[in-house]
């Protein structure tokens, strides 16, 4: 007696590949929405940089030498503040410094930790991911009263 071979017919194979398609519809849409999660989450901790950065200069203003600008650093970086309050400026010499040393922040340079940054309103510096995003992800730095302020919703 000669043995049977065994193996799948079409319609077994047609219904797994049938399965397999209905899994990967129902998952893709989980994956998709990791980059915009990624870059929020970029956003949120690149907001909580500024704010530690302006606090630290801040201390550093008035435990130095108060009134005085720009204020130096523990690493020698200094950092241009305004004199009554002494947060940081919104200038590459300012905010820009205190996130990211001496002359690596500059204005539209995608040097600030993978941030760009517009220095052109001092009172409301934005900064926005390199990555994408629409033009209004991102955070803006006020200098009048360090706030920063996170806009993730277009993100």
């Amino acid at each position: 007696m000669k043995a049977q071979q065994q193996g799948f017919t079409l319609v077994e194979l047609i219904v797994v590949i049938v399965i397999l398609g209905i899994l990967a519809a129902t998952a893709l849409p989980r994956f998709i929405n990791v980059t915009s999660d990624a870059r929020i989450a970029s956003v949120n901790g690149f907001a909580g940089g500024v704010r530690s950065a302006a606090g630290m200069v801040q201390a550093q203003f008035f435990a130095a030498a108060a009134g005085t600008s720009p204020v130096t650093m523990a690493d020698t970086t200094t950092v241009a503040v305004t004199t009554t309050t002494g947060l940081p400026t919104g200038t590459a010499a300012g905010i820009g410094n205190a996130i990211a040393g001496q002359g690596a922040c500059v204005a539209g340079a995608g040097a600030c930790s993978g941030f760009t940054a517009d220095f052109t309103a001092p009172a409301a510096v934005t900064f926005r991911p390199v990555n994408g995003g629409s033009a209004t992800c991102g955070l803006t730095y006020n200098d009048t009263n360090g706030a920063v302020t996170v806009n993730t919703s277009t993100c």
